[in-house]
């Protein structure tokens, strides 16, 4: 369970120094320490479902969605998360992993999000094309097609099978909303356009 310092405190009645108390269960394991005021009480609990808990509105995407939908060959130890109008990255070292959050345009943030349950807890995670969009928007524009293929298949190593599989009604779309070279040159690549 995710709970703030002020639910711990509020259960410890009984004790005359609450918040030493707290600090002392924290050292010991009871609760883990996952930013300023806030704890989880349970080790075994999916990293994912904490990822808007510590920082928010954010939802999960860039590096760690792409290796969860297998667009790439890496396994992303740590969540990557996309955030709106924060104007700075940030980043939180926690005992489960650390977690990203960058920028994307606000005008983007709600496009292509499915909400999942995990643990029990609602999770916004990108949807493949939108995590692919997300990471491109954040690259510098390529200048060219085969520079762009090399971004592509190279730097960030998609599987060339993978773009088969991503929705091009869904990649039309959120390549008219995101208004970026790298993204519209991914929209023509699925699409087969030559240019």
């Amino acid at each position: 369970m995710i709970m703030t310092g002020e639910m711990i405190i509020d259960t410890m009645e009984s004790y005359e120094q609450p918040r030493l108390k707290l600090a002392r269960d924290a050292k010991k394991g009871k609760y883990i320490r996952l930013k300023r005021n806030l704890y989880c009480d349970d080790p075994n609990m999916s990293p994912m479902s904490l990822a808007q808990a510590i920082y928010g509105p954010s939802y999960i995407s860039f590096d760690f969605a792409l290796s969860l939908y297998g667009l790439i060959p890496e396994a992303a130890k740590n969540i990557t998360c996309a955030t709106y109008n924060k104007r700075r990255d940030k980043a939180f070292d926690t005992d489960f992993c650390t977690y990203y959050y960058t920028d994307v345009p606000a005008s983007v943030f709600n496009l292509g999000v499915a909400y999942e349950n995990v643990d029990g807890y609602n999770i916004s995670i990108a949807c493949r094309e939108k995590a692919l969009c997300d990471k491109l928007y954040k690259l510098p524009p390529c200048a060219s097609r085969s520079e762009f293929e090399t971004l592509m298949f190279d730097d960030l190593r998609v599987f060339d099978d993978a773009l088969d599989d991503l929705d091009r009604q869904t990649l039309s779309e959120l390549n008219q909303s995101y208004k970026c070279r790298n993204v519209t040159m991914l929209d023509r690549l699925v699409r087969g356009d030559a240019s």
